[in-house]
């Protein structure tokens, strides 16, 4: 099979990334880059040596399948585009503003047959893949992800931007259906939430406590799961875990041993395996759609009550 032809739109800060790892892939060909920033287009598609466009539409009939690293509120109508030219797509989280359009994505995509995967990280993150086997019914789950103020990913509040992705893994760490949810969240620095919590309580009585700010002076994406006899700290920014358990009386620490490697990477790879082996994506439209719709209640919760 020839090479799978794929593209970036979106050269910003995540979309260089996508572009240079693509140009790593041995079964894939960046065809090009684009974005309606010139000084970004310029220095990507320079570096790269790939063609830069400023109109995604040039695309068309160039490519197999393409990353949509642009701005949140421009996910839907440019997948939309390009899944009607037949396109497959990875597109960043959020994966769409709200529920409708990803509904929409998802049923063109299901019609025509093509893959949908939308890009939350840390289900390829080397320290969460570590864990697999050992977690299984947890009774309580704490996540923390806190960092300095980005000065990107603007458009949209912390919740869409940095909890969506704990809300990702718990909801697929959990094996029961979402009762409740209570949320708090406060705009510091921008017009949205910059600092939120929220509580989701289970059917099968787990609770999950959430916490994410862009406002803090430290970076910390942490995550710990206690369930009988065993408690589970997982370190995404330093791809490191470790578990306690209870034996015969004592408290006994493991650190498991984790090949670190680029989470970032394995997502596209995998993506691109996806793609030339009709598989389904790990995160899927439909199980994005389920972050998505949970991160929407939290956010409505915060700025209606």
């Amino acid at each position: 099979m020839d090479k799978l032809k794929v593209a970036v739109i979106g050269a910003g800060h995540l979309g260089s990334i996508h572009a240079k790892i693509y140009k790593q892939i041995p079964s894939c060909t960046l065809v090009g880059v684009c974005d309606t920033n010139p000084a970004n287009l310029k220095a990507v598609s320079g570096s790269l040596r790939v063609p830069g466009y400023s109109n995604y539409q040039e695309l068309f009939g160039k490519i197999d399948a393409a990353s949509i690293a642009a701005p949140t509120l421009l996910h839907h109508q440019i997948a939309r585009d390009f899944l009607e030219k037949n396109i497959h797509l990875l597109v960043e989280k959020p994966f769409t503003v709200n529920l409708e359009q990803a509904d929409n994505l998802i049923e063109i995509a299901k019609d025509k047959n093509l893959i949908l995967q939308v890009g939350h990280i840390e289900r390829f993150n080397s320290a969460f893949c570590a864990t697999q086997k050992i977690i299984h019914n947890p009774k309580f789950i704490e996540c923390h992800r806190l960092s300095v103020f980005p000065n990107r990913s603007l458009d949209v509040g912390a919740v869409l931007d940095i909890m969506i992705h704990d809300i990702d893994i718990v909801l697929g760490l959990v094996n029961s259906p979402l009762e409740r949810v209570e949320s708090v969240g406060v705009n510091v620095l921008t017009s949205f939430e910059d600092i939120a919590n929220a509580r989701l309580t289970f059917k099968n009585g787990c609770i999950a406590n959430l916490t994410a700010s862009r406002v803090s002076d430290e970076v910390m994406r942490k995550i710990r799961i206690f369930q009988e006899d065993t408690y589970i700290s997982l370190d995404y920014k330093n791809a490191e875990a470790s578990v306690y358990r209870r034996t015969q009386g004592k408290i006994t620490k493991e650190r498991l041993p984790i090949e670190k490697e680029q989470p970032l990477q394995k997502e596209l790879a995998s993506f691109v395996d996806c793609v030339i082996n009709k598989k389904t994506p790990l995160v899927s439209g439909p199980v994005a759609r389920e972050a998505l719709a949970v991160a929407l209640e939290i956010q409505n919760q915060i700025w209606h009550k």
